[in-house]
């Protein structure tokens, strides 16, 4: 078995759900859920089939997120895994449950638009997702004044009252 590190390549500011899930269904799934869930969403998804044809199956509302989505599944390459790429202005936060709740959803490795490496296992049969390193280490704890900022930003962008 070999261990590899595929570093996601997106925009900076562009937010993304890794996922595993367990049938070709996830693809059609996926995508009524995130239009049903939030109009006019943007996005891009694209699943690594594990038997049959074992393709990068895909589909998405936008062309860039689409075509992101196809290159960083087929980097990854691992069987059964999915990526999902949010246009600008649309977050995790917003369709997460949306997107765990499609039966064949089996976990869920990240939601994030930090930098991000996946950690891939690589043996003889395939590839499979270890985890992942979402963004960096913490440098300190947070003190009175970095809570205080912390609920201030959170209620400025509109997720606390």
């Amino acid at each position: 078995m070999e261990i590899k590190t595929v570093k996601i390549e997106k925009p900076e500011d562009i937010n993304f759900i890794l996922g595993q899930s367990h049938f070709i269904k996830t693809v059609e799934d996926i995508h009524e859920v995130l239009v049903g869930s939030v109009p006019g969403i943007k996005f891009g998804l694209a699943f690594c089939e594990a038997s049959g044809k074992c393709l990068i199956r895909w589909t998405g509302t936008d062309d860039q997120m689409i075509e992101l989505a196809k290159k960083n599944a087929l980097a990854i390459g691992a069987g059964h895994s999915f990526i999902l790429f949010l246009g600008q202005g649309f977050f995790p936060i917003n369709v997460l449950n949306a997107v765990k709740s499609v039966p064949e959803v089996a976990c869920i490795f990240c939601a994030t638009a930090n930098p991000t490496e996946v950690l891939v296992a690589e043996t003889e049969q395939g590839r499979g997702i270890l985890g992942v390193v979402d963004g960096f280490s913490p440098k300190g704890v947070e003190d009175e004044e970095g809570i205080q900022w912390r609920k201030g930003f959170l209620r400025m962008i509109g997720y606390k009252s």
